[in-house]
């Protein structure tokens, strides 16, 4: 957190140089949150870039109240909300498709996103409602507490907890006994531990 606030006071100077290491510090963290929630690594990318441009357009002003980390996992689930009511407004990606979108493109960083120990839960998140995947991707891999969540997606802190509650419900239902109650998998060389049990999902 205070290693945050020191990029920020430098990012509000103009060292537009810190920038790119933020970047390089939350970009693997935010693709992987915006390829769970459009099911699409190369929008996911599209997504990342977009906030970081807003986020470099806006650096005279943008004071740091929280989370940076929060923070632009709260743009990037903004902006993927909006694609994907563009893509309702359209034509709507089927399961299988959207399946192929990932296992079918031939890319190193889907194999890194997408590894074969993510795989099960990856096709799993995209079965939940949109509404509970973005609340309990939020709250689970970006930290987001719920009253965070509410008031960026303006809606009530009971709705989010209930989108939380159904979002999970689902997963077990889905991935049934499949998956081990505590399950390590390494993405880029970091250990990341699915705990899945009734008080915070995996």
């Amino acid at each position: 957190m205070l290693q945050d606030k020191l990029l920020i006071w430098k990012y509000n100077r103009g060292r537009k140089e810190v920038l790119q290491r933020i970047y390089e510090k939350y970009k693997d963290d935010l693709v992987t949150l915006a390829a769970a929630l459009l099911s699409d690594v190369s929008s996911a990318e599209d997504v990342v870039h977009d906030v970081f441009v807003s986020f470099l357009r806006s650096f005279e002003k943008f004071r740091l109240t929280g989370s940076l980390k929060g923070y632009l996992a709260t743009c990037v689930a903004n902006n993927a909300r909006n694609i994907n009511k563009a893509r309702q407004r359209h034509q709507s990606t089927g399961l299988d498709e959207a399946d192929q979108v990932i296992s079918g493109a031939n890319r190193p960083d889907i194999a890194v996103i997408f590894g074969e120990e993510l795989r099960q839960l990856s096709r799993a998140l995209r079965q939940l409602p949109y509404e509970q995947r973005e609340v309990l991707m939020l709250h689970v891999y970006s930290g987001l507490k719920f009253k965070a969540i509410a008031r960026s997606q303006g809606i009530s802190i009971n709705t989010v907890q209930g989108r939380y509650r159904y979002a999970l419900d689902k997963l077990r239902s889905l991935l049934n006994s499949e998956v081990d109650p505590v399950r390590n998998s390494t993405k880029n060389g970091v250990t990341m531990k699915h705990k899945y049990n009734s008080k915070r999902g995996f």
